[in-house]
Protein backbone atom coordinates (compact mmCIF):
# COMPACT_ATOMS: atom_id res chain seq x y z
CA UNK A 1 0.00 0.00 0.00
CA UNK A 2 1.46 3.40 -0.96
CA UNK A 3 2.21 5.85 1.81
CA UNK A 4 -0.11 8.84 2.11
CA UNK A 5 1.60 12.23 2.12
CA UNK A 6 -0.31 15.05 3.79
CA UNK A 7 0.43 18.49 2.32
CA UNK A 8 -2.04 20.82 4.08
CA UNK A 9 -2.93 21.62 7.69
CA UNK A 10 -5.23 18.92 9.03
CA UNK A 11 -6.47 17.88 12.51
CA UNK A 12 -5.47 14.53 14.03
CA UNK A 13 -8.81 14.37 15.90
CA UNK A 14 -12.37 14.74 14.68
CA UNK A 15 -14.92 16.98 16.41
CA UNK A 16 -15.59 14.40 19.15
CA UNK A 17 -11.95 13.51 19.78
CA UNK A 18 -11.46 10.37 17.68
CA UNK A 19 -8.15 9.97 15.76
CA UNK A 20 -8.27 10.51 12.00
CA UNK A 21 -6.25 11.64 8.96
CA UNK A 22 -3.40 9.15 9.10
CA UNK A 23 -0.29 9.54 6.97
CA UNK A 24 2.99 11.45 6.87
CA UNK A 25 4.11 14.99 6.07
CA UNK A 26 7.27 17.05 5.47
CA UNK A 27 6.19 19.78 7.90
CA UNK A 28 4.22 19.85 11.18
CA UNK A 29 0.83 20.28 9.52
CA UNK A 30 -1.04 17.90 11.85
CA UNK A 31 -2.90 19.91 14.50
CA UNK A 32 -3.38 18.34 17.93
CA UNK A 33 -5.88 19.47 20.57
CA UNK A 34 -5.66 17.38 23.79
CA UNK A 35 -8.74 19.12 25.20
CA UNK A 36 -11.05 17.05 22.99
CA UNK A 37 -9.36 13.65 23.37
CA UNK A 38 -11.74 10.79 24.15
CA UNK A 39 -9.31 8.93 26.41
CA UNK A 40 -8.55 8.83 30.14
CA UNK A 41 -5.61 11.07 31.06
CA UNK A 42 -3.59 8.10 32.27
CA UNK A 43 -3.35 6.82 28.67
CA UNK A 44 -2.28 10.10 27.08
CA UNK A 45 1.45 10.20 26.35
CA UNK A 46 3.32 13.42 25.52
CA UNK A 47 7.06 13.83 25.13
CA UNK A 48 9.82 16.13 23.87
CA UNK A 49 13.38 14.91 23.37
CA UNK A 50 16.56 16.75 22.37
CA UNK A 51 19.78 14.91 21.52
CA UNK A 52 22.97 16.97 21.18
CA UNK A 53 25.64 15.20 19.15
CA UNK A 54 29.38 15.73 18.69
CA UNK A 55 32.17 13.38 17.68
CA UNK A 56 32.95 12.70 21.34
CA UNK A 57 29.70 13.15 23.30
CA UNK A 58 25.93 12.91 23.26
CA UNK A 59 23.79 14.92 25.66
CA UNK A 60 20.12 13.95 25.91
CA UNK A 61 17.27 15.95 27.43
CA UNK A 62 13.91 14.21 27.55
CA UNK A 63 10.59 15.23 29.06
CA UNK A 64 7.97 12.49 29.03
CA UNK A 65 4.50 12.66 30.56
CA UNK A 66 3.26 9.08 30.29
CA UNK A 67 0.14 9.48 32.40
CA UNK A 68 0.90 7.46 35.49
CA UNK A 69 4.51 8.62 35.58
CA UNK A 70 6.28 11.75 34.40
CA UNK A 71 10.01 11.86 33.71
CA UNK A 72 12.73 14.35 33.06
CA UNK A 73 15.88 12.55 31.94
CA UNK A 74 19.24 14.22 31.37
CA UNK A 75 22.04 11.97 30.09
CA UNK A 76 25.66 12.73 29.25
CA UNK A 77 27.36 10.00 27.22
CA UNK A 78 31.08 9.99 26.44
CA UNK A 79 32.03 8.05 23.32
CA UNK A 80 35.69 8.63 24.11
CA UNK A 81 35.91 7.37 27.70
CA UNK A 82 32.86 5.08 27.41
CA UNK A 83 31.26 6.55 30.52
CA UNK A 84 27.80 7.95 31.01
CA UNK A 85 26.05 9.99 33.68
CA UNK A 86 22.31 10.23 34.22
CA UNK A 87 20.10 12.52 36.26
CA UNK A 88 16.36 11.97 36.43
CA UNK A 89 13.33 13.58 38.04
CA UNK A 90 10.31 11.35 38.52
CA UNK A 91 6.76 12.66 39.00
CA UNK A 92 4.23 9.98 40.03
CA UNK A 93 0.77 10.43 38.50
CA UNK A 94 1.91 13.33 36.30
CA UNK A 95 -1.40 13.16 34.34
CA UNK A 96 -0.67 16.23 32.21
CA UNK A 97 0.98 18.33 34.91
CA UNK A 98 4.06 18.90 32.69
CA UNK A 99 1.81 21.08 30.51
CA UNK A 100 3.84 20.36 27.37
CA UNK A 101 3.04 22.49 24.28
CA UNK A 102 0.25 21.24 22.02
CA UNK A 103 2.37 21.78 18.90
CA UNK A 104 6.07 21.50 18.06
CA UNK A 105 6.73 25.03 16.80
CA UNK A 106 5.35 27.34 19.47
CA UNK A 107 5.76 27.98 23.17
CA UNK A 108 8.77 27.17 25.28
CA UNK A 109 9.30 24.69 28.08
CA UNK A 110 10.74 25.78 31.41
CA UNK A 111 11.51 23.30 34.17
CA UNK A 112 12.54 24.51 37.62
CA UNK A 113 12.97 22.42 40.74
CA UNK A 114 14.81 23.99 43.68
CA UNK A 115 18.18 25.04 42.20
CA UNK A 116 17.72 23.12 38.95
CA UNK A 117 16.75 25.06 35.81
CA UNK A 118 16.17 23.76 32.29
CA UNK A 119 14.79 25.93 29.52
CA UNK A 120 13.91 24.93 25.95
CA UNK A 121 13.06 28.08 24.01
CA UNK A 122 11.53 28.30 20.54
CA UNK A 123 12.72 31.36 18.61
CA UNK A 124 11.96 32.92 15.22
CA UNK A 125 13.10 31.06 12.14
CA UNK A 126 12.91 27.65 13.81
CA UNK A 127 15.90 28.33 16.08
CA UNK A 128 15.85 26.59 19.45
CA UNK A 129 17.92 27.43 22.53
CA UNK A 130 18.66 24.94 25.29
CA UNK A 131 19.80 26.29 28.65
CA UNK A 132 20.77 23.99 31.51
CA UNK A 133 21.83 24.72 35.06
CA UNK A 134 22.05 21.66 37.31
CA UNK A 135 24.39 22.40 40.26
CA UNK A 136 24.57 18.76 41.39
CA UNK A 137 24.23 16.52 38.37
CA UNK A 138 26.10 13.32 39.19
CA UNK A 139 28.91 12.69 41.66
CA UNK A 140 28.68 16.37 42.58
CA UNK A 141 29.39 17.53 39.03
CA UNK A 142 27.62 20.57 37.62
CA UNK A 143 25.93 20.62 34.23
CA UNK A 144 25.68 24.19 33.08
CA UNK A 145 25.62 25.89 29.69
CA UNK A 146 23.71 26.95 26.58
CA UNK A 147 23.43 25.49 23.08
CA UNK A 148 21.75 27.10 20.07
CA UNK A 149 20.12 24.81 17.50
CA UNK A 150 19.76 26.25 14.00
CA UNK A 151 17.85 24.46 11.21
CA UNK A 152 19.25 24.24 7.67
CA UNK A 153 17.66 26.46 5.05
CA UNK A 154 14.25 25.14 3.97
CA UNK A 155 14.57 22.12 6.26
CA UNK A 156 11.90 19.42 6.20
CA UNK A 157 10.82 17.21 9.11
CA UNK A 158 9.38 13.71 9.17
CA UNK A 159 5.92 14.04 10.69
CA UNK A 160 3.63 11.03 11.05
CA UNK A 161 0.17 10.28 12.38
CA UNK A 162 -0.54 6.58 12.90
CA UNK A 163 -3.29 4.49 14.55
CA UNK A 164 -2.45 1.64 16.91
CA UNK A 165 -3.34 -1.84 15.78
CA UNK A 166 -6.02 -3.48 17.89
CA UNK A 167 -6.49 -0.52 20.27
CA UNK A 168 -9.52 1.63 19.57
CA UNK A 169 -8.93 5.36 19.94
CA UNK A 170 -5.14 5.06 20.28
CA UNK A 171 -2.80 6.94 17.94
CA UNK A 172 0.72 8.31 17.69
CA UNK A 173 1.54 11.72 16.20
CA UNK A 174 5.28 12.44 16.00
CA UNK A 175 7.73 14.91 14.53
CA UNK A 176 11.38 14.00 13.97
CA UNK A 177 13.89 16.70 13.02
CA UNK A 178 17.45 15.27 13.18
CA UNK A 179 19.28 17.97 11.22
CA UNK A 180 19.96 20.91 13.56
CA UNK A 181 23.34 22.62 13.64
CA UNK A 182 24.42 22.95 17.28
CA UNK A 183 26.66 25.72 18.66
CA UNK A 184 27.48 26.27 22.31
CA UNK A 185 29.27 24.96 25.36
CA UNK A 186 28.06 22.83 28.26
CA UNK A 187 30.28 22.69 31.33
CA UNK A 188 30.22 19.19 32.80
CA UNK A 189 32.28 19.21 35.97
CA UNK A 190 35.77 20.26 34.88
CA UNK A 191 35.12 19.20 31.28
CA UNK A 192 33.78 21.42 28.51
CA UNK A 193 31.47 19.83 25.97
CA UNK A 194 31.89 22.04 22.90
CA UNK A 195 29.47 22.04 19.98
CA UNK A 196 30.55 23.90 16.84
CA UNK A 197 29.56 23.90 13.18
CA UNK A 198 31.18 20.81 11.74
CA UNK A 199 31.25 19.16 15.17
CA UNK A 200 27.84 19.85 16.62
CA UNK A 201 24.39 18.63 15.64
CA UNK A 202 20.97 18.36 17.23
CA UNK A 203 18.07 15.91 17.00
CA UNK A 204 14.56 16.93 18.07
CA UNK A 205 11.69 14.48 18.61
CA UNK A 206 8.15 15.58 19.50
CA UNK A 207 5.43 13.01 20.23
CA UNK A 208 1.78 13.22 21.28
CA UNK A 209 -0.91 10.57 21.38
CA UNK A 210 -2.97 7.98 23.21
CA UNK A 211 -0.92 4.93 24.09
CA UNK A 212 -1.94 1.25 23.95
CA UNK A 213 -1.74 -0.95 27.01
CA UNK A 214 1.57 -2.41 25.83
CA UNK A 215 4.09 -1.52 23.15
CA UNK A 216 7.49 -2.62 21.90
CA UNK A 217 9.28 0.03 19.86
CA UNK A 218 12.59 0.55 18.11
CA UNK A 219 14.24 3.79 17.05
CA UNK A 220 17.57 4.93 15.65
CA UNK A 221 18.77 8.44 14.79
CA UNK A 222 22.03 10.11 13.84
CA UNK A 223 23.38 13.40 12.51
CA UNK A 224 26.71 14.53 11.07
CA UNK A 225 28.61 15.32 7.89
CA UNK A 226 29.42 13.32 4.78
CA UNK A 227 32.12 15.40 3.11
CA UNK A 228 30.71 18.90 2.71
CA UNK A 229 27.08 17.80 3.08
CA UNK A 230 25.08 17.49 6.26
CA UNK A 231 23.37 14.11 6.63
CA UNK A 232 20.92 12.77 9.19
CA UNK A 233 18.57 9.85 9.63
CA UNK A 234 15.64 8.73 11.74
CA UNK A 235 14.25 5.21 11.43
CA UNK A 236 12.00 3.14 13.63
CA UNK A 237 8.84 1.13 14.12
CA UNK A 238 6.47 -0.17 16.79
CA UNK A 239 3.07 -1.85 16.95
CA UNK A 240 1.32 1.12 15.34
CA UNK A 241 -0.02 0.75 11.81
CA UNK A 242 2.57 2.48 9.61
CA UNK A 243 1.09 1.40 6.27
CA UNK A 244 0.08 5.00 5.43
CA UNK A 245 3.34 6.60 6.59
CA UNK A 246 6.44 5.03 8.12
CA UNK A 247 8.79 6.74 10.59
CA UNK A 248 11.75 6.23 8.26
CA UNK A 249 13.69 8.90 6.38
CA UNK A 250 17.17 10.02 5.41
CA UNK A 251 17.99 13.73 5.31
CA UNK A 252 20.51 15.54 3.13
CA UNK A 253 21.11 19.20 4.02
CA UNK A 254 17.78 19.14 5.84
CA UNK A 255 15.75 17.80 2.91
CA UNK A 256 13.84 14.58 3.35
CA UNK A 257 14.35 11.40 1.33
CA UNK A 258 11.45 9.18 2.38
CA UNK A 259 12.00 5.48 3.03
CA UNK A 260 9.50 2.64 3.33
CA UNK A 261 9.97 -0.10 5.94
CA UNK A 262 13.35 -0.45 7.69
CA UNK A 263 14.37 -3.64 9.47
CA UNK A 264 16.59 -3.70 12.55
CA UNK A 265 18.86 -6.78 12.49
CA UNK A 266 19.83 -7.00 16.15
CA UNK A 267 22.57 -9.47 17.10
CA UNK A 268 21.76 -12.15 19.64
CA UNK A 269 25.31 -12.37 20.97
CA UNK A 270 27.40 -9.79 22.81
CA UNK A 271 25.90 -6.57 24.14
CA UNK A 272 28.01 -4.29 21.95
CA UNK A 273 27.99 -6.23 18.69
CA UNK A 274 27.16 -4.23 15.52
CA UNK A 275 23.56 -3.84 14.38
CA UNK A 276 22.58 -4.00 10.69
CA UNK A 277 19.77 -2.00 9.06
CA UNK A 278 18.13 -2.64 5.69
CA UNK A 279 15.05 -1.23 3.95
CA UNK A 280 12.54 -3.23 1.94
CA UNK A 281 12.83 -0.76 -0.94
CA UNK A 282 16.60 -1.53 -1.03
CA UNK A 283 17.45 2.16 -0.62
CA UNK A 284 19.17 1.97 2.77
CA UNK A 285 21.85 -0.35 4.08
CA UNK A 286 23.96 0.53 7.09
CA UNK A 287 25.85 -0.79 10.11
CA UNK A 288 25.64 0.66 13.60
CA UNK A 289 28.73 0.15 15.75
CA UNK A 290 27.94 0.64 19.47
CA UNK A 291 30.51 2.24 21.75
CA UNK A 292 28.41 2.77 24.87
CA UNK A 293 25.14 1.53 26.34
CA UNK A 294 22.71 2.20 29.15
CA UNK A 295 19.62 0.47 30.50
CA UNK A 296 16.73 1.92 32.44
CA UNK A 297 13.77 0.35 34.19
CA UNK A 298 10.92 2.31 35.77
CA UNK A 299 7.94 0.68 37.43
CA UNK A 300 5.02 1.79 39.55
CA UNK A 301 2.20 -0.60 40.40
CA UNK A 302 1.05 -1.98 37.03
CA UNK A 303 2.93 0.57 34.88
CA UNK A 304 6.42 -0.18 33.56
CA UNK A 305 8.92 1.29 31.12
CA UNK A 306 12.09 -0.53 30.10
CA UNK A 307 14.62 0.82 27.61
CA UNK A 308 17.99 -0.18 26.29
CA UNK A 309 19.93 2.59 24.58
CA UNK A 310 23.14 2.20 22.57
CA UNK A 311 25.40 5.04 21.41
CA UNK A 312 27.94 4.93 18.62
CA UNK A 313 28.33 5.49 14.88
CA UNK A 314 26.53 4.62 11.65
CA UNK A 315 28.16 3.82 8.31
CA UNK A 316 26.47 2.80 5.09
CA UNK A 317 24.85 3.96 1.88
CA UNK A 318 21.48 5.31 0.81
CA UNK A 319 19.76 5.79 -2.54
CA UNK A 320 18.43 9.36 -2.71
CA UNK A 321 15.18 10.43 -4.39
CA UNK A 322 17.00 11.31 -7.61
CA UNK A 323 18.46 7.79 -7.84
CA UNK A 324 22.00 8.73 -6.86
CA UNK A 325 23.87 6.84 -4.16
CA UNK A 326 25.36 8.52 -1.11
CA UNK A 327 27.84 6.89 1.24
CA UNK A 328 28.30 8.02 4.83
CA UNK A 329 30.88 7.02 7.42
CA UNK A 330 30.97 7.21 11.24
CA UNK A 331 27.90 9.41 11.71
CA UNK A 332 27.30 9.62 15.45
CA UNK A 333 23.96 8.74 16.96
CA UNK A 334 21.96 6.24 18.98
CA UNK A 335 19.60 3.28 18.85
CA UNK A 336 16.87 2.39 21.30
CA UNK A 337 14.66 -0.55 22.20
CA UNK A 338 11.80 0.34 24.51
CA UNK A 339 8.99 -1.68 26.05
CA UNK A 340 6.12 -0.18 28.02
CA UNK A 341 3.11 -1.72 29.69
CA UNK A 342 0.07 -0.18 31.33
Amino acid sequence: MPQTEITASIPVLDEIGRPQNFGWARSPCFTYDPAILRAPRRRISEGDRYVLVSNTHLVIFELLDDGYLGYLFVNVISLRSKKHSTHSYITPFSLGSFDLPRDSDSDSIRFRQKKVLLNFANMEGGVRIIKTDIPKFNHGYTLRGQVVLTPPLDAESLVTNMPWRGTKGAFSCTRRSPWYLAEGVIQFGIEELVFTRGNGWGIFVWSRGVRPRSDLRFWAAASGNAGERQVALSVGYNSADSSLGTENAFFLDGRIHKLDQVSFHIPSGGRLEPWRFTSNDKRLEMIFTPQQERDENHQMFFYSLKRRQLFGSFSGKVILDDGSELEFLDIKGMTERGKSRL
